[in-house]
């Protein structure tokens, strides 16, 4: 539960976990240090000056006490020790300090456990020592320098560490950077392959990260070998296929209306499937990226759809701007989208909404629309759902909402499917992701 807690407020880069992984250590080894040094060198130090000062003072209180029998050794002794002696009317009863003064904890603690009298001790007069104790004669202050009861470079040693430790944790980062940036290139390298780029990359850095990059670039040419040769398949069977189909043409045209008309029909649903074949066979990556006005651009699609006597309307415009897409592609998965939705409704209603991260195009319709359990295999290619649809406009071949999904895909986007609040069929959202810049 601990380690599930701790998650949630750990960096998730990989630049931020390994730069954790430096910096704990060395911050936690400074702390330990310091604290150890703190309490071991600097206190016992201070402790050590503090008790040779205070027999000092003991000896100019002794100097005191017999002024009277030799008069002359007090001066001698107040100046061989650099001491100087003064009685105030005032009984101070608070230490002073200034804040960053750790050591005047232990200063004040020592001379009020080994002098008798101590009422304050003042540490916060920069360079001076005023101690106060109380005598039968008044009110006594002696002073003398600070650096005889504390170290006066204590402060050296936290400046070196402080200093190293950052420069040596800048190095190491700069080193760790080094090490991370071909890890980056292969992630960069794979995310564009998965967006049906093929970047230029070659395997750099450690041994490990090399023979992942290698791994990458053999998976890579498999995967594209067999899309090749599965377009160039489809392709070529389609293209076939045509020429029987024309002759076919040719001989139905000599029969007669009565016996023609079906034959007609038969030959218009084979050369629509073979339509569809080399669309899917094409895919999303036929054309190059284009600065494209969206929303003149999907009006086109629709006018083109109104001039063929469908009912497909403009529902909503939300947004404006030029956006970077692959017209041909996007085109193709727009008019599969509103063709499935004339084709199993009556009518067809499209959105648009473009915001400064993506591009959207929604197509409602009034159909029956696909049950939640099926719209994720409607995405499949082949995949044909018409026993649950409307079956009274021809034979679908399966290819639309797939060949629309690879299109998103291929922009960094996704094809969601849902049910029209508004005309209660199915909703169809084309989103297309603005940041990306697919290469030509």
């Amino acid at each position: 539960m601990f380690f599930k807690w701790l998650k949630r407020y750990m960096p998730r880069s990989l630049y931020g976990r390994a730069a954790l992984i430096l910096v704990v250590p060395v911050v936690l080894l400074q702390l330990v240090v310091s604290f150890g040094l703190i309490t071991r060198h600097f206190e016992g130090v201070t402790e050590q000056m503090t008790h040779a000062v205070t027999r000092e003072v003991l000896l100019v209180l002794e100097g005191i006490d017999n002024q009277d029998e030799v008069p002359e050794a007090l001066p001698v002794v107040l100046n061989v020790l650099d001491m100087d002696i003064d009685y105030s009317d005032e009984v101070r009863t608070k230490d002073t300090r200034v804040w960053y003064d750790f050591s005047a904890f232990i200063i004040s603690r020592e001379f009020r456990r080994f002098l008798p009298g101590v009422t304050a001790v003042e540490l916060a007069e920069k360079g001076q020592v005023d101690l106060h104790l109380q005598r039968p004669e008044g009110n006594l202050v002696v002073r003398f320098d600070r650096r005889r009861v504390s170290a006066s470079n204590s402060h050296q040693l936290f400046v070196n560490m402080v200093f190293f430790g950052a420069l040596l944790t800048f190095v190491a980062y700069l080193y760790l950077r080094n090490q991370l940036r071909p890890i980056k290139r292969l992630a960069a390298a794979s995310e564009a392959f998965g967006r049906g780029q093929s970047v230029p990359y070659s395997p750099g850095g450690a041994v490990e990260v090399r023979a992942a990059g290698s791994a990458f670039l053999d998976m890579r040419a498999r995967i594209e070998r067999q899309i090749e040769q599965r377009t160039l398949l489809l392709s070529g069977v389609s293209h076939d296929l045509r020429t029987p189909l024309t002759r076919f043409k040719l001989g139905v045209s000599l029969l007669d209306d009565e016996d023609r008309e079906p034959l007609e029909r038969d030959i218009e649903d084979m050369q629509r499937m073979l339509d569809a074949f080399l669309s899917f066979a094409r895919g999303a990556y036929e054309d190059d990226s284009e600065q494209v006005d969206a929303v003149g651009f999907v009006e086109n699609v629709v006018q083109d759809f109104t001039r063929s006597g469908d009912d497909v309307t403009i529902h909503e415009l939300d947004g404006h701007g030029m956006v970077s897409l692959r017209p041909v592609a996007v085109r193709r998965a727009i008019e599969n989208l509103i063709g499935n939705a004339v084709r199993y409704a009556n009518r067809a209603e499209v959105s648009v909404q473009i915001t400064d991260r993506y591009l959207r195009v929604r197509i409602e319709d009034d159909g029956p629309g696909i049950s939640p359990d099926q719209r994720v295999e409607a995405l499949k290619p082949f995949a044909r759902l018409e026993p649950g649809r409307n079956q009274n406009k021809g034979m679908g071949v399966g290819l639309g909402l797939s060949i629309a999904a690879d299109v998103a895909r291929a922009h960094g986007g996704i094809l969601r499917l849902g049910q029209s609040e508004r005309l209660g069929g199915l909703r169809a959202d084309l989103v297309l992701g603005r940041s990306y810049s697919p290469s030509s």
